[in-house]
């Protein structure tokens, strides 16, 4: 579109610099005389209307769109709340390239799986908070455990029990039987009473599974290019704690997995949440678009052939008509 006063400057002055030159020639009145079908006006007719057709097309391609609107679905699945510990244990080095981006790449893959289910994602360290509400949008759901990072809670720590909680209430009320939670974490709780709110969890339908990411032998926690220390300057080695991890799934009747460097768990959970009951949700959706780019491209392509027709010269049998009002021009 910008083309479009560009190209109109440029004729504007072409034109100017052509008469300026023939004035050094001859009179306005001995140039009609010598050239009586030359015609200025019709070569700025023939560049506005090609100027027109121009942007009608640009418009096509474009591709205008219009009439969208909501459309209610009903689905059967599951609700599926990803927690994921984002505190800097996570960072430990004995998954590559950290535990972390090795949680966030299988989650990753679990959401291309999904098809009539709901996910959403939790975050948690010294606080819990929801990353991303219960949804069937996946590549949304995709982009939003991309971003995950331990810059995204202000207090450090492992509260468990605070992430339990806040998934439990993150749950839509379609999903009464169906109501699942998966919890990725190296175990290392240090904040409240997890096991209580597992507990809880379960009298409210969620059945939780565990996924104790780590090895019991630990490594170091590196953050940059340095490795955390205690106050004694000591290097900080973050261990996998499994026993609450495993209180935890059998408290609500879940499942806990152990990672390894060559899986995750998570395809194997996945496997026994297609086995829980499904509830029945409506989704809204949107319609197609209605298509609009033929209307412009319709338009451009009447200018063009209406550009054709006009000539860049008088034509005697037509000048009677005075279409382009050329006047004494």
């Amino acid at each position: 579109m910008l083309l479009v006063p560009v190209l109109a400057v440029v004729m504007e002055w072409s034109l100017a610099e052509r008469r300026r030159r023939a004035k050094r020639f001859a009179t306005h009145k001995a140039l009609k005389r010598l050239s009586p079908e030359s015609s200025i006006a019709k070569w700025r007719w023939k560049f506005w209307v090609w100027a027109l057709a121009l942007s009608a097309l640009v418009v096509a391609i474009a591709r205008p769109q219009m009439g969208s609107k909501l459309r209610e679905v009903e689905r059967e699945g599951v609700e599926i709340m990803v927690a994921v510990d984002v505190s800097n244990s996570m960072l430990a080095s004995d998954f590559t390239p950290n535990r972390l981006e090795r949680t966030k790449y299988a989650v990753s893959r679990v959401i291309e799986g999904l098809s009539e289910d709901r996910i959403g994602v939790i975050v948690f360290a010294g606080d819990a908070y929801v990353q991303l509400p219960i949804t069937s949008d996946y590549l949304t759901a995709q982009n939003f455990v991309r971003q995950i990072s331990p810059s995204q809670v202000t207090r450090q720590g492992t509260a468990i029990g605070a992430a339990i909680e806040l998934a439990t209430r993150s749950f839509s009320s379609q999903s009464e039987s169906s109501r699942v939670l998966v919890l990725v974490t190296d175990g290392e709780n240090h904040e409240d009473d997890a096991l209580a709110a597992a507990e809880r969890a379960a009298t409210q339908g969620v059945k939780i599974y565990t996924i104790g990411i780590g090895t019991p032998e630990g490594a170091p926690i590196t953050i940059g290019e340095d490795f955390v220390r205690d106050e004694k300057g000591e290097i900080v080695v973050s261990k996998l704690d499994e026993e609450v991890l495993q209180k935890i799934a059998v408290a609500t009747g879940g499942a806990y997995i152990r990672a390894t460097s060559a899986n995750v768990g998570l395809e194997e959970i996945v496997s026994l949440i297609n086995r829980t009951e499904k509830s029945k949700f409506a989704t809204e959706v949107f319609d197609e678009y209605n298509e609009l780019y033929y209307i412009p491209l319709a338009i451009a392509l009447a200018l063009l052939l209406l550009e054709c027709l006009i000539l860049p010269r008088r034509n005697r049998v037509l000048a009677r008509a005075n279409f382009f009002g050329e006047g004494d021009k």
